[in-house]
């Protein structure tokens, strides 16, 4: 805190200059269909309080540049002949050049009677998605309060999706496990990107994906495009923005979630090519090498980076190369503890060791072949790996006479490893599409996705007798996943577009094949700004990896392998929708929506066991014989109602009552984990300008929620397991307490002529209300015969803060 207060000192006391400071904005306008440059399009921005014209025309390149334009939050419209107007907000600080990428939309007919609309806020990059899909920025990420610059934290926000677990950023899509999640970078298909990732799981607690150098980008949550596959709840589809190709810039952070640096600029002024490269480092960790104590020796350790080089060819075609990875690790030594408390810091009874690197790389290229048809390919390698050792400690009480009261201490008798694996997964991964408008109604894209993944598993656990050890994986495979797709879009007139697409899915390891799965959209456009969308769709999604190689023994001792045949796990998802815009960027949005979820794995055993349950927190699965006979359903209806940030302000209230059950292989209808019931956030922020160049900016974010589900504990399965086995009786009928946080951010931001100082403070949990997560597996020392669990809280209290700065080198 000391550190922080200094920094607002620096900040508060920096020169400040009483001349009007301006930046350049700089960037792109193609169609939205071909990626063909839209050469001599219109690009004004419309200042609030000033009567000087910036405005600039688009070149052969597609690209644009508006000099001189003074700081501050103004409207950019583009404009182009038998083009729909595209009117986006800008935010211009001093410290860098801001950067605007236009698609535009061709109308579908060209008379005087056909009323020009510019495109709403928040609708979707990809032109195929017309249902429950939602565009977010890189502000989005920054502005919403609790979201740490993180998309999943921040897609949470949205209604139908909910946090798992408030240390981690898995969600939960409209009571989809967090398993069912995707996410895509350049058309690829990437690892978990999260620091201290489990095996099978798709978050963390702490992204690796850095939202700096992020463009907008797209989140599905239903009936997604055809091209979008091996997901049944939802996609990020992530863009990677290029860096500045005129100036270099530079950024630097420090915070309470890591130091991080950046660096952007031209590789080569004369060619546009450009560069972005950046880098983080775990601050905490840098505190403790210094020797600086901050209150745990549990402190986690993580870096992590990500690279973009973009080479630009003629009539808007580019080549590029980019990458991004992490890695992290962590010592929770339980052995060290001498005070006998009930908290619980991962299991009670061992030391863990644990630690996880993921990364990729790959080569993009995208070409404009015509006027109509737009090409893309992109060549990736990824890997990711995930590591621990625990170690079991015998343990017992010290009883002792400290200023003549009693005190009792836990002394460790002994330590003896009792677990440890490491898993490996490497991908080479294809991606290619061709995009053609046939005309301004039709519009065909069709392309392939082509994973070859190799897995490498190693497992072993000491056994009941604790003389020997047992391999639970002992695996190596390789095998391939592919995904043919092509879709159609038919603008049926000005009112009224039609999307339809098939989606294929085979996966050679199982011999999983998924023929001909189909994916419908309409939308009809009312007057008045009004909106009516509906979708359907068929998806399928592998199961996580690692399960495909868990061994169990047969009579004679042999390893088998029972679930290597699993099949894909496949969903049906209905959607339809009513939405209306109204001026100054006020939305209100309504959705109903239904999922069917069948070929769900569940045990041959009769129980209450499914993997639709899975895939939030730490913990790992080891599966008795599976079967792909378990069902699901979802349904519910969503309300949205927003204020787009504009005239200094914005609000975001959604809310979602769903139900959400299974059926494991007992044939019992159940509550998922998942099932809350309902949740509702409502955050809003208001930003002050003074002086010309300073603003402070409030926000806040309430978020309330059904509590967890939870069954009743195995006492006995579970000290013999040494972890949690619940019984199938009752299993999910018990619910934790109602969720609820208040989240209260605070920024202050400084520009000077050449520097853009930014301080910010995000109060997560501002009130420590003590939410519920789980039970955790831990004996009672002092209590042998009591139960071996012990509640689990949510996040407590945080304060999170960083001092940001912005600046550029001119030659």
């Amino acid at each position: 805190m000391r550190i922080f207060l200094l920094t607002i000192l620096f900040a508060l006391c920096a020169n400040i200059s009483q001349a009007q400071i301006t930046q350049n904005v700089r960037g792109t306008v193609v169609d939205n269909e071909t990626k063909y440059p839209l050469i001599g399009a219109k690009v004004q921005i419309f200042t609030k309080d000033s009567t000087q014209l910036f405005r600039a025309l688009v070149d052969e390149n597609g690209s644009f540049i508006i000099k001189n334009v003074p700081i501050g939050k103004h409207r950019l419209v583009a404009t182009y002949i038998s083009y729909e107007t595209r009117t986006i907000p800008v935010t211009v600080n001093s410290g860098k050049e801001s950067v605007v990428n236009l698609e535009m939309s061709e109308e579908v007919f060209e008379t005087e009677e056909v009323q020009i609309v510019a495109q709403r806020k928040g609708e979707v990059l990809n032109e195929m998605a017309t249902v429950s899909a939602r565009q977010f920025s890189v502000e989005e990420t920054d502005r919403y309060p609790g979201s740490r610059s993180d998309p999943a934290r921040m897609a949470s926000n949205f209604a139908g999706v909910q946090g798992a677990d408030d240390s981690r950023n898995d969600i939960v899509v409209r009571g989809n496990s967090p398993l069912g999640l995707l996410y895509k970078v350049e058309g690829i298909d990437i690892p978990n990107p999260s620091h201290f990732s489990t095996s099978g799981s798709t978050g963390g607690p702490v992204s690796i994906i850095n939202n700096k150098i992020l463009g907008n980008s797209d989140f599905f949550m239903s009936a997604f495009p055809a091209e979008y596959g091996n997901s049944t709840s939802g996609v990020f589809d992530l863009k990677l923005r290029n860096g500045n190709q005129s100036v270099h810039e530079f950024t630097g952070q420090f915070g309470f979630l890591g130091t991080e640096v950046m660096a952007e600029g031209p590789i080569n002024k004369d060619k546009r090519s450009s560069y972005i490269v950046m880098g983080r480092y775990s601050t905490l960790s840098i505190f403790q090498s210094l020797g600086i104590r901050i209150g745990t020796d549990a402190v986690p350790v993580y870096g992590d980076g990500a690279f973009k080089l973009n080479y630009p060819l003629k009539k808007g075609g580019a080549l590029s190369v980019w990458g991004m990875g992490g890695k992290s690790e962590i010592a929770i030594k339980i052995s060290e503890q001498t005070e006998l408390t009930d908290e619980v810091y991962g299991e009670g009874d061992r030391d863990q060791y644990f630690g996880t690197s993921m990364g990729v790389v790959g080569l993009s290229y995208k070409k404009p072949v015509s006027t109509n048809t737009f090409l893309t390919a992109t060549l990736a390698l990824s890997a990711d790996e995930q590591h621990s050792r625990h170690y079991l400690l015998d343990r017992s009480l010290d009883t002792n006479i400290v200023d003549g009261q009693q005190k009792i201490s836990i002394r460790t008798d002994s330590i003896y490893q009792l677990m440890g694996y490491q898993f490996y997964n490497t991908k080479l991964s294809g991606y290619f599409s061709l995009n053609h408008k046939i005309n301004k109604k039709h519009i065909i894209k069709a392309g392939i996705n082509i994973d070859g993944i190799y897995t490498n598993n190693l497992d072993s656990v000491l056994t009941e007798s604790g003389d020997a050890f047992r391999l639970r994986y002992d695996y190596a495979q390789a095998y391939t996943l592919i995904q043919p797709f092509v879709q159609y879009k038919w603008k049926v007139n000005p009112k009224m577009d039609l999307t339809a697409g098939l989606h294929n899915q085979y996966f050679s390891l199982s011999n999983s094949l998924s023929i001909l799965e189909p994916r419908l959209g309409w939308k009809y456009t009312l007057k008045k700004d009004q909106v009516l969308t509906a979708g359907a769709g068929l998806h399928s999604q592998t199961q996580p990896l690692y399960l495909y190689g868990y061994q169990q023994y047969d009579s004679e001792g042999n390893a088998v392998l029972h679930n290597k045949n699993m099949d894909f796990t496949k969903s049906i998802h209905t959607a339809v929708g009513y939405e209306r815009s109204f001026k100054k960027g006020f939305n209100v949005k309504a959705e109903a929506y239904y999922q069917h979820l069948y070929n769900v794995p569940v045990e041959i055993q009769s129980s209450a066991l499914s993997l639709i349950n899975m895939g939030s927190g730490f913990q790992r699965f080891f599966p008795d014989s599976l079967q792909n006979t378990g069902t699901g359903r979802n349904y519910g209806i969503e309300l949205t109602v927003q204020k787009f940030f504009s005239k200094s302000f914005f609000f975001l209230v959604t809310g979602s009552l769903y139900d959400s059950k299974y059926k494991g292989s007992d044939g019992i209808e159940r509550n998922t984990d998942y099932n809350g019931r309902y949740t509702v956030n409502v955050l809003g922020g208001k930003e002050f300008t003074f002086k010309g160049n300073q603003s402070i900016s409030l926000g806040l974010k309430c978020t309330t929620a059904g509590g967890k589900r939870y069954g009743y504990v195995d006492v006995a399965a579970s000290q013999e397991a040494q972890e949690l086995v619940f019984l199938s009786e009752g299993y999910n009928e018990r619910q934790f307490k109602d969720y609820f946080r208040l989240d209260v951010k605070v920024n202050y931001k400084l520009n000077t002529e050449k520097i853009t100082h930014e301080i910010g403070l995000d109060l997560v949990n501002v009130l420590n209300t003590r939410n519920l997560l789980g039970l955790a597996y831990a004996p009672n020392i002092g209590d042998p015969t009591a139960e071996p669990i012990a509640e689990r809280t949510q996040l407590g209290f945080l304060p999170i803060f960083y001092y940001r700065i912005d600046f550029k080198i001119k030659k």
